[in-house]
């Protein structure tokens, strides 16, 4: 399992960084061409928005991987370790169930928006919200990989390579 963890994260980092690359030099060479040319790519701000949607669905399981999103924490503090645990249990079975709901909903809304164009790019809305279920069913994954640690320990994974709650302590 440790082998799948480890190229499934790698995986969805690459992906990540290989978006926000792409949406960097589309951006970059719209804002050149405009001061440079006075002409502008027509696609470029469809695109770029986009690739953002996408970055933030397939970007949501990393994040919550590492503790990222905002958690109020208070009410399993305040008891000793075994109701904390109950807890965090019942938190648990609401967040995969809400991450299942994403995905179904997601998929229902993707195969509805495949009749709509997109303006400039001319295709389907429904590969834009593709990544509603795609993001979904990520973010199922990557809970299920920490699900242990976090029921017994409220641990979530931890890279050198990533701090998720670095905004946090500014």
């Amino acid at each position: 399992m440790n082998t799948f963890e480890r190229y499934f994260v790698a995986t969805n980092r690459w992906a990540l960084i290989l978006l926000l690359a792409a949406m960097s030099v589309i951006i970059f060479a719209n804002v050149a061409l405009r001061y440079l040319t006075n002409a502008s790519i027509e696609w470029a701000e469809e695109v770029a928005r986009h690739m953002m949607i996408w970055l933030t669905f397939i970007g949501s399981g990393m994040v919550m991987r590492y503790g990222g999103h905002i958690a109020v924490e208070n009410l399993q503090d305040a008891f000793p370790r075994p109701i904390s645990q109950a807890i965090r249990v019942v938190v648990a079975i609401l967040l995969m169930s809400f991450f299942v709901m994403m995905t179904w909903t997601g998929y229902q809304y993707t195969q509805r928006a495949m009749f709509q164009l997109t303006a400039a790019t001319q295709i389907p809305f429904g590969y834009i919200y593709a990544a509603i279920p795609t993001g979904g069913l990520l973010l199922c994954i990557h809970f299920a990989l920490v699900l242990r640690s976090y029921i017994s320990e409220r641990k979530f994974s931890t890279d050198t390579n990533f701090d998720a709650t670095a905004s946090a302590s500014i």
